[in-house]
């Protein structure tokens, strides 16, 4: 059983890396893509509506990302332990927090649909709902509420697949619930007419199927861990361990939340419904860029883990030096492409003229320090794997909301509308400079450690 996870220990790291973060980028990458054809759908099918229906699933969105946010704290929490335990050879523990992770998700799940469901309005307008795209952003919200825990589960089991280094059954189950949202999108929306409920029905049937995939995957033994009756008891010790690891991934998926629904309420005041819809189309252009660079993170994290628990220093270094060239290079490429074709990109949403002209305008500004994104992720997750959750924590809190939260309220008064969009770049440099710090020190502690073994 243990055989299946030691390449994590053996392998070329670059070789490794790839193989590992391939299949994740891929996944990401449909994922990010059915998010965008989301909005393409949205914007195409209610025509001169369209700014109104963009806008109205943008201030819903923040919703669906508070949801993913909770699955994944609980996936990399699961996850970090998982693959630290196999690289101590502590299987019992890998498959009790196996077996815990999988109660928890269900727990958690129904409690957060209780929540939001009988709040749904109240919710709204708390994130930035304006009366005229309240209508489309409660249409989209209720439904994407009725399919929390397919959401939940699929995220969740994601990340502990990928902790036993079985990347590929993550993409193809990526990939699977994102063709098939595609497809349901165009059926639901034009062939039945359902517009933006259409959208979110689509995302949630997509996602039933996905994590429906999982299920069998573990239930039918083809994990090199059992899934256990015995091990489904929640316990405390575990549930703890698994919260507090995974708490800087929740902060930083639920900051992504926070941000939007404080960027939709000061967008609301500056530029009104045509602005928060240039938000919501370039947010999901941004997760191109941004997508590749969380998938290096996934394939980064079970080597570190691993290697960690096994005490080969040497090699965790060297993953985390190859994973930031790479995530580097991704930003600059992604930067360059919406940098110099951002008009193009805005004219496949939409015919409106004010949108196309000021979503290009807003994008160049937003994606100036791309390239710089990937040591924030990157360190996140190095602080994740070695089971430190301080670092970890205070990261994934870097970006969104010790900067850009407080500069978007802040840069709108000198700046107007400008300074919002200012807020990205300025916080993206910021995070880099302190990640930069907290994993230098790691890496020359490691360095140190190995080199007195």
């Amino acid at each position: 059983m243990n055989n299946k996870s030691e390449f994590l220990g053996t392998e070329s790291i670059n070789k490794l890396l790839w193989k590992l973060a391939t299949p994740a980028i891929i996944g990401l990458l449909v994922q990010a893509f059915y998010n965008l054809v989301d909005t393409f759908f949205v914007g195409r099918a209610l025509g001169d509506q369209s700014v109104l229906g963009i806008a109205g699933v943008a201030v819903a969105f923040p919703l669906q990302m508070l949801m993913i946010a909770i699955s994944i704290g609980i996936g990399v929490g699961g996850s970090s332990v998982i693959s630290r335990m196999l690289g101590s050879k502590d299987v019992e523990k890998a498959e009790r927090t196996l077996g815990n992770v999988f109660s928890y998700t269900i727990i958690i799940s129904i409690l957060f649909q209780i929540l939001f469901f009988f709040n749904v309005d109240t919710i709204l307008n708390l994130f930035g709902a304006t009366v005229d795209n309240q209508i489309y952003a409660k249409e989209y919200a209720v439904v994407i509420l009725q399919g929390t825990l397919a959401f939940t589960f699929g995220f969740v089991l994601n990340n502990l697949v990928r902790a036993e280094g079985n990347s590929k059954i993550a993409m193809n189950n990526m990939v699977f619930s994102g063709v098939l949202n595609i497809f349901l999108d165009a059926i639901l929306m034009f062939g039945f007419g359902m517009g933006v409920k259409g959208a979110a029905l689509a995302t949630v049937l997509a996602q039933l199927a996905g994590t429906i995939y999982l299920l069998y995957y573990y239930i039918t033994g083809k994990s090199p861990l059992k899934l256990k009756l015995a091990n489904l008891t929640p316990k405390f010790d575990l549930i703890k361990e698994i919260t507090v690891i995974g708490f800087g991934s929740f902060v930083m998926g639920a900051s992504n939340s926070f941000m939007m629904l404080v960027l939709n309420n000061v967008l609301a005041v500056y530029g009104g419904d045509l602005s928060i819809a240039v938000f919501g189309v370039s947010i999901k252009l941004i997760m191109l860029i941004l997508m590749p660079i969380i998938g290096i993170s996934h394939g980064l994290q079970p080597i570190v883990g691993y290697n960690y628990g096994a005490e080969n220093y040497a090699r965790v270094n060297e993953s985390v030096r190859t994973s930031l060239i790479i995530t580097t290079l991704f930003g600059l490429v992604g930067v360059t492409l919406l940098s110099i074709f951002p008009g193009t990109f805005f004219s496949m949403f939409s015919t409106d003229a004010d949108l196309i002209s000021n979503g290009a305008s807003a994008l160049r500004i937003m994606v100036l320090a791309s390239p710089l994104i990937g040591m924030n992720v990157i360190g996140t997750t190095l602080f994740q794997s070695l089971g430190k959750a301080r670092p970890s924590f205070f990261l994934s809190m870097c970006r969104q909301i010790l900067f850009l939260i407080p500069l978007v309220i802040l840069l709108p008064y000198y700046f107007d509308l400008s300074g919002v969009w200012m807020a990205f770049p300025i916080s993206d440099l910021m995070a880099a400079i302190i990640s930069m710090f907290l994993v230098w020190r790691e890496y020359k502690f490691f360095q140190h450690r190995s080199s007195n073994s």
